[in-house]
């Protein structure tokens, strides 16, 4: 197999979750420019009316839209039924969504915590799980995380998103260490400063912008489109000793 054979993602059937917008987007349709059939699945996401759906039936593959709330944990179980019945086999699981509840730790109330912790750990690992099962089973599998800076460092005032995404970096590391012998590769994608709705109140302050900025070495805020190469390499066969692995797209900022 050559080198543009690996990086391929021809006939795979890949879930993206978060994918309505911002870097799970800016993914989906990475991998699907890459010849994957997309299965997305969001909160926001309606059959027929995304432009992450438009972008994909552009280039030729198939795109299924679900929508659902994965802090509630019968929507969640509801959609992976739901899939596993429609589909045979997932080649690739990225579990993208997430939220971030800001609030100072001595004022960070129980329905922030178990909310952010429902969304960025709970659903993650539940998915993981469930479609990870089948991939050992196959001998064959792709799984990638989105992390964070916060899986190496605490913020400010996001005591629950810091904690769920320095968990989801554990847990990209206990799954590898599980399934890497079975032919399933799971790793993570951490993202530094990029320009999603996640950080919009971050840009609007011009003192919490002009110190990210002077500390981020490429001088910019990041864009979804940086993870497109990334997350395609990722899942591909190009990666496959890759294994346990949180790969940082942050401009160099973790490098200061």
């Amino acid at each position: 197999m050559n080198i543009v054979e690996k990086f391929s993602l021809q006939g795979k059937i890949a879930i993206v979750t978060g994918c309505n917008k911002g870097i799970g987007k800016a993914m989906a349709v990475a991998l699907a420019e890459a010849g994957a059939d997309i299965i997305g699945v969001s909160g926001s996401l309606e059959q027929g009316s995304s432009e992450v759906e438009k972008e994909v039936l552009a280039l030729g593959r198939k795109f299924t839209a679900h929508k659902a709330d994965f802090s509630d944990r019968d929507a969640l179980y509801a959609f992976i039924a739901k899939v596993k019945a429609e589909v045979k086999n997932i080649d690739i699981l990225i579990n993208n969504a997430g939220m971030i509840l800001r609030k100072p730790a001595a004022e960070h109330p129980d329905e922030y915590w178990d909310k952010v912790l429902s969304v960025n750990l709970d659903a993650p690992f539940i998915l993981a799980r469930e479609f990870g099962k089948d991939m050992v089973a196959r001998g064959y599998g792709k799984i990638l995380f989105t992390c964070s800076l916060l899986s190496f460092q605490g913020g400010i005032n996001v005591p629950g998103y810091a904690a769920s995404k320095s968990a989801v970096a554990g847990l990209v590391k206990a799954l590898a260490n599980e399934w890497a012998s079975s032919g399933v590769n799971v790793n993570g994608i951490a993202p530094g400063y990029i320009a999603t709705d996640n950080t919009t109140a971050l840009r609007a302050d011009p003192v919490r912008s002009k110190s990210i900025l002077e500390r981020i070495p490429a001088g910019r805020w990041g864009e979804p489109e940086d993870f497109k190469g990334p997350a395609v390499f990722l899942c591909s066969d190009a990666a496959s000793y890759v294994n346990g692995t949180v790969l940082l797209v942050d401009g160099g900022w973790m490098a200061r």
